[in-house]
């Protein structure tokens, strides 16, 4: 399944609210790396008001495999809705977070990741420090 949409993984932890983002690479939006020439719908027209696209939960656990992640200790923040407009059109991106007490270290490393804080997010490129903006503001909403 070649899936145009992609994913976001946070660990917010229950006691202190710490919310880190899975980097992999120098992705947080994954499984691949958006166009650079992307920019971020803030509101207005979203992908599923123009386009088929596949349930949400089907492109999760399809880039949770991909990746190599286990699915268990995951869930999808299903009211988070996020598009951002490329060269060859809208895509979507998804929020999922980890339940686990804490991040899955282990599980990051196998795949080459890591975990980082909003602070440690300077590097990434600007589509993907917006999309990290967004998905914070939504977490702390």
């Amino acid at each position: 399944m070649d899936l145009q949409a992609r994913l976001i993984l946070v660990h917010k932890q229950s006691t202190s609210a710490r919310t880190r983002f899975l980097r992999v690479g120098n992705n947080v939006v994954l499984p691949r790396a958006l166009p650079g020439q992307s920019v971020l719908v803030e509101d207005g027209q979203n992908v599923e008001d123009s386009d088929v696209v596949c349930h949400p939960t089907v492109v999760m656990n399809t880039i949770l495999q991909t990746l190599g992640l286990d699915c268990d200790d995951v869930v999808l923040e299903t009211e988070f809705k996020g598009s951002v407009k490329t060269p060859d059109g809208l895509v979507p991106v998804y929020l999922a977070r980890f339940t686990s007490i804490d991040p899955p270290q282990a599980q990051a490393e196998k795949i080459g990741g890591h975990f980082i804080a909003i602070t440690e997010a300077r590097d990434l490129a600007p589509i993907q420090l917006d999309m990290v903006r967004q998905v914070y503001t939504y977490i702390m909403e």
